[in-house]
């Protein structure tokens, strides 16, 4: 099924991906890959509607003749719609075997983070013209301990209310862009412990979920 008027734009994005060279080991890695064009062959091939049609006639009698017809396509999995909230829940398991290891590999994750090169060409959400689209940091889930036992932890922002952010989830309407993250204090909640930490000591932490505004 083609999800857009011209098939040659599909695989185009927002902002040049091509000009990332994401470092390994960080989100915009991790995204690269997850966002990355696949070719669909041999036992991957996409079964053809058209190509189907094609070969077996009219649809009524695809089913009794059951001559389906597979192809070779490409396989891309961008975002349509930029979301007001954005949360990037990292896999933090590995199977060993028939068991579940944890990863605790440390991630790099940015302040503000900018998802256009991740974003289809005609993004919903985003205003003509725009290629950026800047999300900034609020808030962080971290899980230390094992696969079997471990304690969850939280790192979150205390800032103001964002008005043009509830204007986009409110009206769909989108404001001049800001490039700045959020101004406001970070606390480290631990339980019923509550105390501030710097910025420098949230972006060092074992992310193992991350929570995004827009900035509008």
């Amino acid at each position: 099924e083609v999800s857009t008027d011209d098939p040659e734009t599909a695989f185009c994005t927002l902002a040049n991906r091509e000009e990332l060279n994401p470092e390994e080991g960080s989100i915009h890695h991790c995204l690269y890959q997850f966002t990355r064009n696949e070719t669909l062959t041999e036992t991957n091939k996409l079964l053809c509607d058209v190509c189907t049609q094609r070969h077996c006639g009219p649809k009524n009698n695809i089913k009794s003749e059951k001559k389906y017809v597979y192809t070779n396509a490409k396989k891309q999995m961008l975002i349509s719609l930029a979301p007001p909230i954005l949360t990037l829940h990292l896999k933090r398991f590995q199977h060993a075997g028939f068991n579940l290891r944890k990863v605790n590999r440390h991630i790099k994750f940015p302040e503000v983070i900018d998802l256009a090169p991740f974003c289809t060409a005609k993004c919903k959400n985003v205003a003509e013209g725009n290629t950026k689209v800047l999300y900034s940091l609020y808030g962080v889930v971290e899980h230390s301990g094992t696969m079997r036992s471990g304690h969850y932890t939280a790192y979150v922002k205390m800032r103001a209310m964002n008005s043009h952010l509830s204007d986009l989830v409110l009206r769909g309407q989108t404001q001049a862009l800001e490039t700045e993250p959020v101004k406001g204090q970070w606390f480290h909640i631990s339980d019923h412990h509550v105390q501030p930490v710097s910025v420098s000591k949230v972006l060092s932490s074992q992310a193992y979920l991350l929570f995004y505004e827009r900035l509008l």
